[in-house]
């Protein structure tokens, strides 16, 4: 059993930058491949970015592509999201997800979910 907690969302101009931070409780969190998604008001929940459970390989969605950072520090069982350039469209409930796998930019093999933490992108 995997729990995770998001934190570092909030609200921040156009062109800003936040740093999300998902903590997980367990002691195999470095055997889980990590992921972020996120969810804007009336639509599906999408892929953001993803790591490997080594830290070795990242995958981004292309809207994210350049301006958004996946990391991971396996002793301290936290992954990061730096979010850099942030755009209004960015507007979202932002997600951390854990699997057990090599990774993934699938939302079906992530096993456990966060609760979420909201980033409000003003312009």
């Amino acid at each position: 059993q995997v729990q995770l907690v998001e934190s570092g969302g909030g609200l921040v101009q156009a062109g800003g930058s936040l740093r999300l931070s998902c903590a997980a409780s367990g002691r195999t969190f470095s055997s889980y491949a990590m992921g972020w998604f996120r969810q804007a008001p009336g639509k599906e929940r999408e892929f953001v970015a993803a790591i490997s459970w080594s830290g070795g390989s990242t995958y981004y969605a292309d809207s994210v592509k350049g301006r958004f950072t996946i990391s991971r520090d396996n002793a301290k069982n936290t992954v990061y999201l730096q979010m850099n350039s942030l755009k209004p469209e960015d507007t979202a409930v932002y997600y951390c997800a854990a699997g057990k796998t090599v990774v993934t930019t699938q939302e079906w093999e992530y096993d456990y979910w966060g609760q979420g933490t909201q980033v409000t992108v003003s312009s």
